[in-house]
């Protein structure tokens, strides 16, 4: 399970439940390479041999369980530096995306759909009939960051490690379950160390915003035109506070608090699943404090004697949590939710369990994706907080009052998701001031459960005056663009294909 730490903040889920589709194939021009424009001039320090690299781009492979996706897409692999203080030393991959503009091209517009730990080649063809109209002026690009999938991708623990970890009580009732959490936790960083080795440190958010700019010069951008949903309007906040003369158009959808600390993301987090789980219950005719009383009945009771499922395997409290989550991200996903309780209550434990599998990327066969793993060696590389068992113990009546459902587990997960962790953290909450920039628009949920509306504003004001630009929407799920409403949509749209910046505060209802 993720949060912006455990649940993760990603489109990615909803993405995929969206179906999948492509834009027309390109126009077959080659790029060229804008330098009259000053902000595109090559970083300073960077060797030749990084800003000057042709990209081979070729023929898509086939992900793992996943057909290769259609001939409109390509790949390439970029090279940056491993460790960015040293741009002159060892260098990685970076496994790109893209399906070319189809008219007259404005740019490169670069997606991250967030995690941390997505992976923007395997999702970025899903996607492409979302954002179809983008596509007559923008080649549509995305990537894995560093740590994620094809590019040097982090697999902490095998696929029975992960499935043994599932029992694991991630809300400890008694000294032992205690003892056994933080001792998981434990392991899983080591595993992480072992497998990353020198990687480990140079994930960071910070890292990988530097790996946009040099992707930007590669591709031949004067100015980086970007699209980050979720963790990546965090780090379209932190690009634009390293490189504000070199902002274009950025919009951020879902978008993370900046201000926030761990132990705040999971606060605003038991905040904004509650308040999705309430809207679920009110949209079935259930008094929200009833039902939610009522479901934090069945967990208690699953925690103390997990379920049975068709499978054969056993549907632990654990796994119970992440299947509630998963169809919080998105409204057309409640119905399946109101099925799984409906079983749970009646001990069948086999929906929520498929709820969670989904999650957690698991297939027919017990094979387990690894965005997860990449999600916790980025957050735990840039969350400098670390929070003590005893602290965690302290957030508990604050957190089961915001949330009888959620609240018991996020206030554990404060401390447990980078509890013993193998490298230190870089910051509290990070830097996005970005004066000088480009208006960015901003977009926020109202009822979004993951990054709950609130941030919005807050990102906006450490943005600086008159960089961020605020478009409410009030809706529910994960997310705005491409969830339904033409409010959004061609707000957006007009923003990105012509530069029309919208009224500060314009709201979508």
């Amino acid at each position: 399970m993720s949060r912006l730490t455990r649940w993760a903040a990603a489109m990615a889920a909803a993405v995929l439940l969206a179906g999948c589709g492509g834009g027309p194939s390109g126009n077959g021009r080659d790029e060229g390479k804008d330098r009259s424009d000053p902000a595109a001039a090559p970083t300073p320090g960077l060797p030749s041999s990084l800003t000057s690299q042709r990209l081979d781009w070729g023929h898509c492979k086939a992900a793992s369980g996943s057909p290769a996706p259609g001939s409109d897409w390509q790949c390439a692999t970029l090279k940056t530096p491993l460790d960015w203080s040293r741009p002159d030393g060892e260098t990685i991959g970076l496994a790109l995306i893209r399906a070319r503009a189809t008219g007259e091209r404005t740019g490169s517009l670069l997606f991250n759909f967030g995690g941390p730990g997505g992976s923007g080649v395997d999702t970025m063809p899903s996607y492409g009939s979302v954002v179809g109209a983008l596509q007559q002026h923008y080649d549509l690009v995305s990537w894995d960051p560093r740590g994620v999938g094809r590019s040097e991708g982090v697999r902490c623990r095998g696929d029975r490690q992960i499935q043994a970890a599932e029992a694991i009580d991630v809300t400890p009732d008694t000294p032992a379950e205690e003892r056994a959490y933080f001792q998981d936790a434990a392991d899983f960083g080591q595993g992480c160390a072992k497998a990353a080795g020198k990687l480990l440190a140079h994930v960071s958010t910070t890292d990988t915003a530097r790996d946009m700019d040099l992707m930007r010069q590669v591709l031949g951008d004067a100015r980086m035109h970007y699209f980050g949903f979720s963790y990546g309007t965090q780090l379209g906040g932190v690009y634009a506070h390293l490189f504000p003369r070199r902002v274009g158009r950025l919009v951020l959808d879902a978008v993370v608090d900046p201000t926030a600390d761990a132990v705040g993301h999971a606060r605003n987090q038991a905040r904004g699943f509650q308040r999705a789980l309430d809207g679920y219950l009110k949209s079935t005719g259930q008094d929200p404090e009833q039902g939610s009383r009522k479901i934090a009945g069945l967990l208690e009771r699953i925690d103390a004697k997990p379920l049975p499922t068709s499978s054969g395997r056993k549907l632990t409290q654990t796994s119970a949590l992440t299947g509630i989550v998963l169809p919080l991200y998105s409204e057309s996903s409640w119905p399946a939710l109101i099925g799984a309780l409906t079983a749970a209550e009646r001990g069948d434990g086999s929906a929520l369990l498929a709820l969670a599998d989904a999650y957690n990327e698991r297939d027919s066969s017990g094979r387990y994706g690894t965005a997860a793993h990449a999600q916790r060696v980025i957050s735990c590389l840039d969350a400098k907080q670390r929070p003590t068992p005893d602290q965690a113990r302290k957030l508990l009546p604050e957190f089961e009052e915001i949330s009888p459902v959620f609240g018991t587990f996020l206030a554990w997960d404060t401390a447990g998701w980078c509890h013993d962790w193998p490298v230190a953290g870089q910051y509290d909450t990070p830097q996005v001031s970005a004066p000088g920039a480009a208006p960015i628009l901003l977009i926020g949920n109202t009822g979004d459960p993951a990054t709950p509306y609130e941030g919005t504003r807050k990102m906006a004001d450490e943005l600086g005056k008159g960089v961020g630009v605020e478009l409410t929407w009030k809706g529910e799920g994960h997310g705005a663009y491409g969830n339904g409403s033409d409010c959004v949509d061609s707000t957006v749209n007009a923003y990105l294909l012509h530069g029309t910046v919208p009224k500060d505060g314009k709201v979508c209802s």
